[in-house]
């Protein structure tokens, strides 16, 4: 199994010929490539891949990487891909909706999620619920049934 070279997020070039070329992006955990390379693959087939780790870099500087990004090139989509369950990986999600905040770019967002070796899409209301402490107590605490 090839996989393709290995890039950064923060090191690409905001509009970089090959993103304005396929006007796909997939921004992924670091530790994707390496623990999951056949879903690796399948989603960076077609996609500029770019990694991003948030245990090295700030929440911040990955949004307005995003945002520069989107206000440059007109892309089609951008997906987010990561394992589930890390602290830091659920942050590249939420600043993909930051990102999208800034910018009011209209932009297909998809986030998925890697759990016991498979990809799992979840819907962006989902991310969006993560932020939020208040709401996931809310609907914990009305039990199975009321679910």
């Amino acid at each position: 199994m090839t996989l393709p070279v290995y890039r950064e997020l923060l090191d690409y070039n905001v509009a970089g010929p090959e993103l304005r070329r396929l006007k796909r992006l997939l921004i992924y955990g670091t530790c994707v490539r390496d623990l999951y390379p056949d879903i690796y693959n399948e989603y960076s087939k077609g996609r500029v891949a770019l990694s991003a780790c948030l245990e090295k870099t700030h929440f911040n500087m990955v949004t307005l990487k995003v945002a520069s990004i989107m206000a440059r090139v007109p892309l089609e989509e951008i997906v987010i891909l990561t394992v589930d369950g890390s602290p830091h990986c659920i942050q590249l999600h939420m600043a993909l909706q930051e990102a999208v905040k800034l910018t009011k770019a209209s932009i297909i967002c998809k986030h998925v999620v890697i759990e016991n070796g498979k990809p799992i899409e979840v819907d962006d209301k989902h991310v969006k619920t993560a932020r939020y402490l208040s709401k996931i107590k809310r609907l914990l605490d009305r039990g199975p049934a009321q679910q």
